[in-house]
């Protein structure tokens, strides 16, 4: 019985770390594809990159084997597939034309989602899980996806190349910010609506998958556009629920 235990646990271990590291795959997997300038290809396995990420946790919960080695690893992993592998992504598809220019602003993508995952591990147990403090890095790297998709698809939206600039700028800052994004974990009106959400998230998989070259760019411009809305008018509602606590 004891043996069976054992090797229960560590069946309940290695189940969600083996979705971590499939997603840190997924995101060498974009470096190298970027590197050969298969950016489609790079561009569509960090989406698949996105949903191992999504899963692990989740996995972690049902099994109760959550642990800090799955929350360090887990961050680690995302700065490969959400922080590295976009924004080499962006410089390859765009940035690349603006030199050094070009670079820097690359990096400052790649930086902010370091540190957004940073904080977030300092803060884990501090933040209502409601939110997130700043944009969710796999948010930011989705709208890096959308932008490159939009590119590859429509040549004369490629020419506008001069646009990567404040849109990577835009979301790597979105990440290190204090506003509140919804993460609709504890959602009130999901738990109210069900069918609604339920109907509701097909009819987005079903516009993702029809227009996937403009609906990654626009639902994530969509999720923005509203929790900054949001944030404008009840910002003294939110209280500590924004506060970066320094300890």
């Amino acid at each position: 019985m004891n043996t069976k235990n054992h090797q229960n646990k560590k069946l309940a271990f290695f189940l969600p770390n083996m979705f971590t590291a499939l997603n840190m795959a997924c995101g060498f997997g974009s470096l190298v594809l970027a590197s050969q300038n298969r950016l489609f290809e790079a561009t569509s396995i960090l989406i698949l990159g996105a949903i191992f990420d999504s899963v692990d946790g989740r996995v972690a919960r049902m099994l109760g084997s959550q642990s800090s080695f799955g929350e360090q690893f887990d961050s680690l992993s995302d700065v490969v597939s959400f922080g590295v592998a976009p924004s080499f992504l962006i410089f390859q598809q765009s940035l690349s034309d603006f030199g050094r220019l070009g670079i820097v602003v690359s990096f400052v993508f790649m930086l902010c989602a370091a540190l957004r995952l940073a904080r977030f591990n300092a803060n884990i147990n501090k933040i209502s899980s409601a939110y997130f403090q700043g944009l969710p890095s796999p948010g930011a790297a989705l709208a890096i996806i959308g932008y490159v998709y939009a590119c590859l698809a429509f040549s004369d939206f490629a020419d506008l190349s001069f646009i990567a600039i404040p849109y990577t700028l835009l979301y790597g800052i979105l990440m290190v910010t204090n506003i509140p994004f919804y993460s609709f974990k504890q959602s009130t009106w999901v738990k109210e609506h069900k069918r609604l959400s339920l109907a509701l998230f097909f009819l987005w998989c079903g516009l993702v998958f029809s227009y996937y070259q403009v609906m990654f760019a626009l639902g994530m411009l969509l999720y923005v556009t509203i929790s900054l809305v949001n944030f404008s008018f009840r910002k003294r509602e939110f209280g500590d629920v924004i506060e970066w606590s320094k300890d």
